[in-house]
């Protein structure tokens, strides 16, 4: 009996944090009854719920979270829909009740800006490095070539030129040779 006067708080705080049906076709939560939107107001409202984060889950929107906040956030959403309010006071609600980390796809002003424009910044720079090292290498490389070709001999000139480093090898191999027929063969 004690058992039984304890646990009825508990159930009537869980009853009433819990939706139930509501014989006007909408949802109560919590004793507030939710209009049942038609089909276009739940699409819309789908949508918007689509672009706003779950503060729990971090990576889902509230429209796929299973957390009892989101939850929550997708019933005022609705709520917020069945009155007519447009989508840019609806993010503003959210963002303002939990801060601009519940959008997914936070304004760009203040730091958000840097996040934005920090990747475009690295292409432009990285685009005008390329650009100028091929510029500065087509510039050198016609000068480079011409400057080679005056110290480098042409192909007649290398063949008739005495290869002073074959010469000194056959002159070693000579020594060599003599060396070993002097000494019967062996080295």
């Amino acid at each position: 009996m004690v058992a039984l006067l304890l646990l009825s708080p508990a159930a009537l705080a869980q009853n009433l944090s819990q939706p139930s049906p509501n014989p006007s076709g909408g949802i109560s939560a919590g004793g507030a009854a939710v209009q049942a939107l038609s089909p276009a107001q739940e699409a819309r409202a789908q949508a918007i719920g689509r672009t706003i984060r779950c503060p729990v889950c971090q990576g889902l929107p509230i429209t796929e979270s299973p957390s009892d906040l989101s939850q929550q956030m997708l019933r005022e959403l609705r709520e917020q829909v069945g009155s007519g309010q447009d989508e840019g006071q609806i993010t503003t609600y959210f963002a303002a009740r939990y801060g601009d980390t519940v959008l997914l796809d936070p304004p760009r002003r203040g730091a958000n800006l840097l996040l934005w424009l920090g990747p475009l910044a690295a292409a432009l720079l990285g685009g005008g490095w390329l650009l100028n090292s091929v510029r500065t290498r087509g510039r050198l490389a016609p000068a480079q070539a011409s400057e080679g070709r005056a110290d480098e001999p042409d192909a007649d000139e290398l063949e008739n030129a005495p290869d002073e480093y074959l010469a000194q090898v056959k002159t070693q191999v000579k020594t060599q040779v003599k060396a070993e027929a002097a000494h019967g063969g062996t080295p």
